[in-house]
């Protein structure tokens, strides 16, 4: 039974099942792609557009090229072809001679067409026997009195399934008549008059239904721009909210404390590394909350600028002491409170490593440093947190159970969170406890383009680490053929009786329907083939945290000689020791993973070897070949982005963010700089956005990040 169309006003809530020619049978399968509103419709933009104007000539045609040209149908042939396919054959006399188009095991396609009929057919030609032909074009079918070269680009959407593009494309032009005029415009006249942008209802309908390719780039330019504006504005927004909200504690770091903090460090930082804590120690001296973004190659040293950021935090008093203490002759008091600090890590591994690096930098200091993961059991957890809670803990280095288990700290005064991306931006507030809030330092060894970390990380201010210990050399990496896979072996073994410790890294933890090496098959046939003559560990996410830290300390202490893995090695494991890894189905790991895990042998001064081995060698392995090409991570970040796209880089998904409509993060770096100046204009003028010529746009930034970032209290 069809749903009656709607007699109200029109509005962009309204139902699709309500609007012309929907119904609720369609409605029910664009409800798939989550299209239920005009709204929803409105805003489902086309991901390509198809040239269906007829402009071509055949002696335009080429080979593999989109081409669009119209015709009179001559001759319409159906048949069926020794293979037993039925084969429907349409002849088309066009501008410039004749033309074939072919449709195979499509039948009911032969009613559509009669001779005499003019029709635009849109495809990829190719040569045939007799002339150009096109193998399951596109039909336009054009009406007596319709011009053939009237401009004219159809939309292709993104689908689901069981939904057609019919469905889509009747939906959006059922939802442009029902909102004509209805559109709010959000951008202020000034800026679309000083930007050049298109009005929003013109935008609307040029992206949708385009009069010319030149109105396509308009109409995407005005929703990019607004989109990325809309995006800025947010970020300054959860910032200058979090300053005005919350007070953070004034942690100086004078010469004095700079001097004692560095003397805990067997080496002498790098440049880099004394101008990041510099900058720092800047944010930590203002009582309002750091929020700092720490980008840095693999190795360069991220882990100690942490360490220096939470010994200043827990070498501060939460009061002077001179207001502790009592007159002369009064019982002393005692030692007053001193901030707390604390370090997210994204694997129990990572975290064991932290925390024992920790004690072992400070053994004699008087700072405690606890360990909070999900291994530990109900007794464990309930001393620690007693002791969090008390303040006797100063340093707390834990994983999601930082989150999740209830730890309350006594007076916390710096939350690290290291490796940004595996976390997402909600958890950076969840460890706001009472009135005060930490300082924030997040750390990524995933380097991002500056445009892309500026959109993502607008609310944060970026530090980058652009330096190398001294005496770290680039690691030496080669793509292993089947061909060389003997050879390399036997180079390996070579280095592993020399004294080096090895990596073997798989992708899979189990056999896969696309043949990849699985961790359980490789460890036999190593243990049984190429190693063994050597002492091998096996460590993956499956294995209990307990089991995993016993091999990881076999391993860091000498006793294994090889460690094969998944890639659950791939962040921050430090083992100097380990100079020469071999990765398996190298292709079918992301190129930023891949640098990270070849980090893992460019830990010590010894130079590392990174082998990775490919299922053939002639076949182009893009990633591969850019990861044997270079070892600097920020050009390795710009070409995993050129290959794949910002996906989950960015952050946005973990974290439960919208995603964006139309931007595109990488193709869009210039807007996404265009819209950063201009929301930092916009804010210093009018840091509330109360001028009423932003009350639109300020609502759709809400209604669209309000949720995500808390700003339903802004302004």
């Amino acid at each position: 039974m069809e749903v009656p169309l709607t007699t109200a006003e029109p509005s962009l809530a309204t139902r699709l099942e309500r609007l012309p020619g929907v119904g609720t049978a369609r409605a029910e399968r664009l409800a798939r792609l989550g299209l239920m509103t005009v709204r929803d419709a409105l805003m489902h933009f086309p991901r390509d557009y198809k040239d269906f104007s007829g402009a071509h000539r055949i002696a335009d045609l080429a080979e593999t090229e989109h081409a669009s040209i119209a015709g009179t149908v001559t001759d319409v042939a159906a048949r069926t072809t020794v293979h037993g396919r039925a084969m429907l054959t349409v002849t088309l006399d066009a501008a410039g001679g004749r033309l074939k188009a072919v449709w195979f095991n499509m039948p009911f396609m032969a009613r559509r067409f009669e001779r005499g009929m003019r029709v635009v057919l849109a495809g990829q030609p190719r040569p045939g026997r007799q002339g150009w032909e096109f193998a399951h074009p596109e039909v336009r079918w054009l009406t007596a009195d319709e011009q053939a070269h009237t401009p004219e680009w159809l939309a292709v959407y993104p689908l689901a399934e069981g939904v057609q593009q019919s469905h889509v494309r009747l939906a959006v032009q059922a939802a442009l008549d029902h909102s004509a005029g209805i559109c709010p415009e959000a951008l202020p006249p000034e800026t679309l008059a000083e930007k050049g942008l298109l009005p929003i209802e013109q935008a609307l309908r040029e992206i949708h239904c385009p009069s010319t390719a030149e109105m396509i780039v308009a109409a995407h330019r005005r929703f990019v721009y607004q989109e990325l504006l809309m995006l800025q504005l947010a970020l300054r927004m959860h910032r200058g909210q979090q300053k005005r909200a919350h007070a953070a504690p004034a942690i100086a770091v004078d010469a004095r404390l700079d001097a004692r903090i560095r003397a805990r460090f067997p080496f002498e930082f790098t440049p880099a590394q004394r101008k990041v804590c510099g900058e720092i120690a800047a944010d930590l001296a203002r009582p309002e909350p750091m929020n700092r973004l720490l980008q840095g190659d693999v190795g360069s040293g991220k882990t100690a600028v942490a360490i220096y950021s939470m010994l200043a935090a827990v070498a501060t008093p939460v009061m002077p002491s001179a207001l502790a203490g009592g007159g002369p002759g009064d019982t002393p008091a005692p030692p007053p409170d001193r901030y707390q600090a604390a370090i997210m890590a994204p694997t129990e591994l990572l975290a064991r490593q932290h925390f024992t690096g920790l004690e072992r930098l400070l053994a004699g200091s008087g700072v405690e440093v606890q360990l909070l993961v999900g291994g530990q059991t109900a007794k464990q957890r309930e001393k620690i947190l007693t002791r969090i809670a008390s303040g006797e803990t100063d340093i707390v280095v834990g994983t999601q159970a930082l989150v999740c288990g209830g730890a309350r700290f006594h007076h916390l005064g710096l939350v690290v969170i290291d490796e940004q991306h595996r976390f997402g931006v909600l958890q950076r507030a969840v460890l706001q406890q009472g009135e005060a809030e930490p300082h924030t330092l997040v750390m990524t060894a995933t380097p991002i383009p500056r445009t892309i970390a500026h959109a993502v990380y607008g609310d944060l201010d970026i530090s980058v680490l652009d330096g190398q210990p001294p005496g770290r050399q680039p690691v030496a990496t080669y793509r292993v053929t089947p061909a060389e896979l003997d050879r390399w072996w036997e180079f390996f073994r070579g280095k592993l009786a020399a004294g080096r410790r090895g990596y073997v890294v798989v992708p899979a933890v189990e056999e896969s329907k696309r043949d990849l090496a699985s961790i359980s098959s490789a460890f036999e046939e190593l243990a049984n083939g190429p190693l063994e003559a050597f002492r091998l560990g096996l460590v993956h996410g499956r294995l209990k945290p307990a089991a995993k830290a016993g091999i990881m300390e076999d391993f860091r202490g000498g006793r294994l000689d090889v460690l094969v893995a998944t890639s659950v090695i791939e962040v921050g494991i430090d083992v100097p020791e380990a100079t020469i890894m071999t990765i398996l189905d190298a292709e079918s790991f992301g190129l930023a993973q891949l640098h990270q895990l070849r980090g893992r042998v460019a830990r010590g001064a010894t130079r590392g070897i990174c082998g990775a081995v490919t299922p053939s060698g002639d076949e182009p392995h893009p990633r591969v070949d850019a990861f044997v090409a270079s070892c600097d991570g920020f050009e390795l970040a710009e070409q995993d982005l050129r290959l794949r796209g910002p996906g989950d880089l960015v952050g946005t998904r973990q974290s439960g963010a919208p995603p964006l409509y139309l931007a595109d993060l990488l193709r869009d770096g210039a807007v996404v700089a265009e819209a950063r100046r201009d929301a930092l204009a916009t804010f210093e003028a009018d840091p509330e956005l109360a001028d009423s010529k932003y009350d639109r746009l300020r609502k759709l930034v809400i209604d669209r990040w309000g949720e995500m970032l808390g700003l339903g209290q802004v302004g």
